[in-house]
């Protein structure tokens, strides 16, 4: 003989596992979002690095060009202080009014500046003569430069802010947070992926 049981009974004799499934599974969802998250924030950091690498140390002496990072106000709107500026050499022949060049300035320090060309002067004997300003100045540079050599360095594209992590990273915090604990926590994520254990696994322990 069958005996059905009522509704009321019915769920107060369902199984444990079923109750309690629900914030199991909550749980579960939780851990892989934040494994998720982690694994794409660990490739995002190694991907930024691996592009700033190639960027800064290997192009230059694959593809010939330089990197600059802007430290003044003086081209504000065009090139901001902290970006990086990618400049390539053409001879001074070609240096026309309207490009933006890399050159020494002919006064004090002779330190390096990046201005926009606003006229240029070629002597007799081939030797070029540039005056330049800055995008952002009022006036013209107060110096007529001789561009040295046969080359000179024109800004061919500009990487915006990349300057300021290039001095956050050579900050000794950073350097050495970078030196000790980056490694460290990829080496925990590592070890947590080989160690972590599989949904049959998980399986198999709740149903024991």
């Amino acid at each position: 003989m069958t005996t059905a049981l009522a509704p009321d009974l019915a769920l107060a004799f369902r199984p444990a596992r079923q109750l309690t499934g629900t914030p199991r599974l909550a749980a579960g969802l939780g851990e892989r979002a934040m494994a998720l998250v982690l694994r794409w924030t660990v490739r995002l950091i190694v991907t930024v690095a691996v592009l700033a690498f190639a960027l800064l140390a290997v192009g230059p002496h694959v593809l010939g060009y330089r990197t600059m990072t802007m430290l003044t106000g003086s081209m504000t709107g065009t090139i901001d202080v902290g970006d990086v500026e990618v400049v390539t050499p053409l001879p001074v022949a070609e240096v026309t009014e309207g490009m933006i060049i890399a050159y020494h300035v002919p006064i004090d320090d002779h330190h390096l500046v990046t201005h926009r060309v606003i006229g240029v002067d070629t002597a007799a004997d081939g030797t070029v003569t540039v005056e330049t300003k800055g995008d952002a100045n009022a006036a013209a540079d107060p110096w007529k430069a001789q561009l040295q050599g046969d080359t000179a360095y024109q800004v061919r594209a500009v990487v915006p802010g990349l300057g300021h992590v290039i001095q956050a990273l050579r900050s000794p915090v950073v350097s050495q947070a970078l030196r000790y604990v980056a490694p460290a926590l990829l080496a925990g994520w590592l070890l947590l992926s080989i160690w972590r254990p599989t949904p049959d696994q998980r399986t198999d322990g709740d149903d024991a």
